[in-house]
């Protein structure tokens, strides 16, 4: 297939009109593909067009971000987390009141200061943990 000044013409009109690359390809006949007529247009420069599949239409709007209020503050929840929160869970996740702390956490811990403290203990040393044997009374 060699695309002749008249083949030209033709896609480039049919282009105009608006025709797919499909419809182009079929109105051509003769071994001419729909990407053969897409490579064309784009070689030659003509304006390009919305996808048919693609559209803006199409895409769903995100839901607007929730603003939280002072109130909303005071129980984080599961989705609410940031890196940068506290994770400590307040109550049993059961219950309706269940949150998380969501204080600012310390640096490359998951808990803030305090909750830290807690989570965290120092251990004694191993000869200290261990216990010392039970004396025999006879």
């Amino acid at each position: 297939m060699a695309w002749t000044d008249d083949r030209i013409d033709q896609l480039k009109k049919h282009w105009d009109d608006g025709l797919s690359a499909s419809q182009i390809a079929k109105e051509l006949g003769e071994g001419v593909t729909r990407n053969a007529v897409i490579g064309k247009a784009h070689r030659l420069g003509l304006k390009s067009r919305p996808s048919p599949v693609k559209t803006d239409k199409d895409k769903k709007k995100a839901p607007p971000k929730r603003v939280a209020k002072k109130a909303d503050k005071q129980l984080v929840s599961l989705l609410d987390l940031t890196d940068r929160m506290c994770k400590w869970p307040l109550g049993h996740p059961g219950d309706a009141d269940f949150h998380f702390c969501g204080k600012s956490s310390e640096a490359g811990m998951p808990y803030c200061a305090a909750h830290c403290a807690e989570a965290y203990q120092a251990q004694p040393p191993r000869r200290d943990r261990r216990q010392q044997p039970q004396k025999v009374i006879l």
